[in-house]
């Protein structure tokens, strides 16, 4: 069974109100961590989008590109006590990089009700629903690091398997845990013991080293498998000249290209760049929304992003491309591009 413990710490943790200390603590753990805004939960840096991203941002600077936060996480002691020192930040916790998967464990909203399968259990959290879910099973689960967030829920701590790197679930994940259970992994982070944000103060309740993730958790929240990454073919109508068709297929392989080969935690990046590059084409009039969009889904699928996080990427990079078009001309025999 679940059971959250309230009992006295086994080790001592970072004083409550020593951020800076907890986060090099942290650290030494192996866990990769970077600023939140004071009093809330998102990232401090980068303080933009990738779609708004001008270049001015000194770590982008000196990428040539935008900087994740998940990219900016870190376990260097000089850099932490550099972020930290003499600011009110909060300390975020890269879940990917640090080897981690974590059950956020929720409580409802005020005006949330449990749904009626859950509700007839006389289930009213997302403890609860864990707890239900290792008594169908018929296992308990492994003391491990376990924090208490701010609004009530829990943070519950696991080693990634060794044989998967398992990426977040949320609401609408086919492989979600249940109501109110989300995991962060891959492209996830959690809010860290001891922040505070409007809701409230995190704090660790079991300071244990994390137990390895258990087997029939690893299953339940294995991935599909990827799609095999092939060439994503599309056919230029016949209508116009061979040059200009030559042309069009080439930057549409280009923008593929971009998101297939881009690295683990660039692939948002790179299919925003893929959209922004092709969406300047569709504003000139060259190629057509949809099949871009399609292109791209396909794509982005590929390398792992989901849906509905791909589309939103490529909405995102399409209309950043409206404010350049591109056009393909022809003067006499001459054909060229024009930016």
């Amino acid at each position: 069974m679940f059971q959250p413990s309230t009992a006295p710490l086994d080790r001592p943790a970072a004083p409550a109100t020593d951020v800076l200390a907890a986060a090099l603590n942290y650290a030494a753990a192996g866990w990769a961590v970077f600023p939140l805004r004071p009093g809330d939960k998102r990232p401090a840096f980068p303080d933009h989008a990738a779609d708004r991203c001008g270049g001015t941002d000194l770590r982008c600077a000196r990428a040539g590109r935008h900087m994740t936060w998940e990219e900016r996480a870190t376990t260097d002691p000089d850099r932490i006590r550099a972020a930290w020192t003499g600011r009110r930040f909060g300390i975020g916790i890269a879940c990917g990089p640090s080897g981690l998967l974590v059950l956020d464990l929720d409580v409802p909203k005020p005006d949330e009700e449990a749904p009626g399968c859950w509700a007839d259990r006389n289930v009213r959290d997302g403890a609860g629903v864990l707890a239900a879910l290792c008594a169908e099973q018929g296992r308990g689960l492994p003391r491990t690091w376990t924090a208490r967030t701010a609004r009530g829920g829990w943070h519950v701590y696991y080693r990634q398997p060794e044989d998967v790197t398992l990426p977040n679930t949320g609401p609408g994940s086919p492989n979600r845990l249940g109501w109110l259970i989300d995991t962060r992994g891959r492209g996830g982070y959690v809010v860290a013991a001891p922040t505070r944000t409007t809701s409230g103060a995190y704090r660790v309740v079991r300071a244990e080293p994390p137990a390895p993730l258990p087997e029939w958790l690893t299953e339940r929240l294995r991935p599909a498998p990827l799609p095999p990454k092939e060439p994503v073919r599309v056919r230029l109508g016949a209508g116009g000249d061979a040059r200009r068709r030559a042309y069009l297929q080439a930057a549409i392989d280009g923008a593929v290209r971009l998101v297939l080969t881009s690295g683990p935690h660039a692939h948002n990046v790179a299919l925003f760049g893929a959209a922004v590059q092709l969406g300047q084409l569709v504003a000139g009039g060259e190629l057509d929304a949809d099949t871009v969009r399609a292109v791209l889904l396909t794509a982005g699928q590929q390398v792992g992003q989901s849906e509905t996080e791909a589309r939103k990427t490529i909405a995102s990079g399409l209309h950043r491309g409206q404010d350049r078009p591109r056009t393909f001309q022809s003067t006499d025999s001459n054909e060229r591009s024009a930016a």
